[in-house]
């Protein structure tokens, strides 16, 4: 997925946060591009821009990251990486988590504040059900929600056929407007937009 394919939900809530946030730093990357994405989050934190991040300009970061399916795998590694450099995340939020090879989608780092797992357990592709904090005096489990595409489900207009057949209920989630909605809800509600 491109970041400015806005069929995935995704791409929508980025792009729903830049347009109503104007001071918050909104950045999409694919899910192979996480070295990409920590060098851009350094980037951003180093106010002072002299190359390196002073403790101040650690701890003053407000990180929220999110991701779908391998971007929700993404979205630990890219927060594990940070936390060896020092720098805290207020948020993580997988949806419908797939591991990617060598990766660890389970388990939140500690420099993690709080996070949430959106999952469905149907198809071919179905989402991690569980997480858990890797030291819980440091970071709070807001949750592990699960959907149910069986009974009633969600258009997955812009989609190619062959994802539709295999992977619908995977797709399902990405496109249910009802999850983004409830992601977007956490994360304005930890960053304070």
């Amino acid at each position: 997925m491109h970041a400015d394919d806005t069929v995935h939900g995704e791409v929508r809530l980025a792009t729903r946060l830049r347009d109503d946030s104007p001071n918050v730093q909104v950045r999409m990357f694919e899910n192979r591009r996480g070295p990409e994405a920590r060098r851009e989050v350094i980037r951003l934190l180093d106010v002072d821009h002299d190359g390196t991040l002073s403790n101040a300009e650690k701890q003053v970061a407000r990180i929220a990251i999110y991701g779908h399916s391998w971007g929700a795998s993404e979205t630990l590694e890219l927060a594990r990486s940070l936390g060896r450099e020092g720098i805290p995340v207020l948020l993580t939020v997988q949806v419908d988590s797939i591991a990617k090879f060598g990766q660890n989608d389970n388990s939140i780092p500690a420099n993690v504040a709080q996070a949430a797992n959106f999952y469905q357990r149907h198809g071919l592709l179905h989402g991690r059900a569980r997480i858990h904090a890797a030291d819980s005096s440091r970071t709070r489990i807001l949750g592990n929600f699960e959907f149910n595409y069986m009974h009633h489900a969600v258009r997955c207009d812009g989609y190619p056929w062959y994802a539709k057949l295999f992977m619908k209920p995977h797709i399902e989630i990405e496109s249910d407007p009802n999850v983004w909605r409830q992601v977007e809800t956490l994360i304005v509600s930890r960053l304070r937009l």
